[in-house]
């Protein structure tokens, strides 16, 4: 049996490093995803994933059809968290100004004043993002990718922790205008909530009949909270074995035959901070290949798209990500003079820390 000291070496660490995430961060951590599974029932690994984005600094697109939540997880999330929330609604008429914000001429003052638009805030839920024309979701490439927003040639910083939770209809639905490729690459990972099982659902009924349980939703945790957290997944180790094969999986997509666009380097870059965020979760201050493989297909798949040919095949990008987890050889711990990774293989057993 491995021992958490051979599993520390594995990991490419000191095998007297122990976990970096303390237990005050752990509980933070616990109750924001207590609080957030209060409301949305049943989803437990979209409530993970959904933190795992947030400790890893990026930024998540929730994408389903009409009435499973989307809405309901984004703001479950802000509000679990003591900090500044703005929610803007996504609608055709939607301008750029009235997401970064305007000058407007004070006549007082004989001066232009910047009145900040809705992205000034630690949280920003963008609902039904899809649905704005092309020109105005743009508005939020500067401020995903840099955390800042320049207008009239003054560059103003974000808040930290800054994340924004978008939501989006499938593109066939009415009314909806398809991401750009630019936009969809600032995402770090997308998910679907799917339908609940009958158990969820009739629970939801019990729950969400008399009184939506987002009223009594408090905050269980600060910003401070979140940025020591951000903190400690920085932290983390990522051996070099485990950052080769990261990269082996987004390279794959660039040449493989169903797709016509592959992963960006940005990709591989989430891929690897997601993989960190995951590991604090779940008490490790080292990175695994199972970290890797349980993100790939949510941070790489809505990055890449199909050919023709695996469109009229019903062939989508999710599975070709599996198909690429698949194929792609794991790096083993005789690798790199055992200062690796860990293989998912039985003889060197699954990590127990104690995790989250």
């Amino acid at each position: 049996m491995t021992t958490y000291d051979d599993r520390a070496s594995l990991g490419g660490v000191p095998a007297r490093a122990k976990p970096s995430v303390g237990d005050d961060l752990t509980t933070t951590v616990e109750r924001v995803r207590g609080s957030v599974e209060r409301v949305i029932e049943g989803k437990p690994e979209i409530v993970r994933l959904s933190l795992t984005v947030l400790l890893a600094e990026g930024h998540l697109l929730i994408e389903d059809v009409p009435g499973v939540g989307k809405t309901m997880l984004a703001k479950a999330l802000a509000r679990s968290i003591d900090c500044s929330v703005r929610r803007i609604q996504f609608t055709p008429d939607l301008l750029p100004s009235d997401i970064t914000g305007v000058s407007i001429w004070d006549q007082q003052r004989r001066d232009f004043e910047f009145k900040p638009g809705a992205i000034f805030a630690q949280i920003v839920i963008g609902d039904e993002i899809n649905r704005a024309s092309p020109k105005t979701q743009s508005a939020l490439l500067e401020s995903m990718e840099e955390r800042q927003v320049t207008i009239d040639g003054q560059t103003y910083e974000l808040p930290s922790p800054f994340m924004v939770v978008a939501t989006q209809n499938p593109v066939e639905m009415e009314g909806t205008y398809p991401l750009p490729e630019a936009q969809r690459d600032r995402f770090m990972a997308r998910v679907s909530i799917g339908y609940p099982s009958p158990e969820a659902e009739l629970q939801m009924l019990d729950v969400h009949g008399a009184v939506s349980p987002l009223d009594d939703l408090q905050p269980v945790a600060h910003a401070h909270d979140v940025v020591k957290l951000i903190d400690a997944v920085r932290a983390v180790h990522v051996a070099h074995a485990v950052r080769r094969y990261a990269v082996d999986l987004v390279a794959a997509t660039r040449s493989h035959p169903d797709l016509r666009l592959g992963a960006s380097p940005r990709a591989t870059l989430h891929l690897l901070r997601a993989a960190k965020a995951s590991a604090a979760l779940s008490g490790r201050e080292y990175a695994l290949p199972d970290d890797v493989q349980a993100l790939a297909v949510a941070v790489l798949a809505h990055r890449l798209l199909p050919t023709a040919q695996a469109q009229l095949n019903r062939r989508t990008a999710e599975q070709v990500v599996q198909e690429i987890v698949q194929h792609t050889p794991v790096p083993a711990a005789a690798q790199a003079g055992g200062l690796g990774s860990v293989h998912t293989t039985p003889e060197f057993g699954r990590p127990q820390p104690r995790g989250l």
